[in-house]
């Protein structure tokens, strides 16, 4: 496995777990409906970043057709969480464009 195949796999995880975080703290929030949209996105991105990390790590023949919708994902989830000042949201919201840009390395 090139280390481009490990950087962007070890991207996906991270953003999903940021992701995770992100998610589980937006409902403690007092504001909770202005976090609906970022925990809305949280929760798809992490599901497909674990998924594109799978099918790297299977080597399979959509992983980049994976990646390239996954970096749309975090690219939107990243931009959402971007907006709120909360630190969960910041720290996410800079594991998703950096997975995003891992994501589209690998869709290239």
């Amino acid at each position: 496995m090139t280390d481009e195949f490990k950087k962007c796999i070890e991207a996906c995880y991270l953003c999903a777990a940021a992701c995770d975080n992100c998610a589980a703290s937006c409902l403690a929030e007092e504001e909770l409906e202005m976090m609906r949209e970022c925990i809305r996105l949280d929760m798809q991105c992490a599901n497909i970043c674990r998924l594109a990390a799978q099918f790297m790590t299977l080597k399979s023949e959509f992983a980049k057709e994976l990646c390239r919708v996954c970096a749309d994902v975090c690219q939107k989830c990243g931009d959402e969480c971007g907006k709120h000042e909360h630190d969960h949201c910041q720290e996410c919201s800079k594991a998703c464009h950096l997975c995003a840009e891992q994501c589209r390395k690998m869709a290239a």
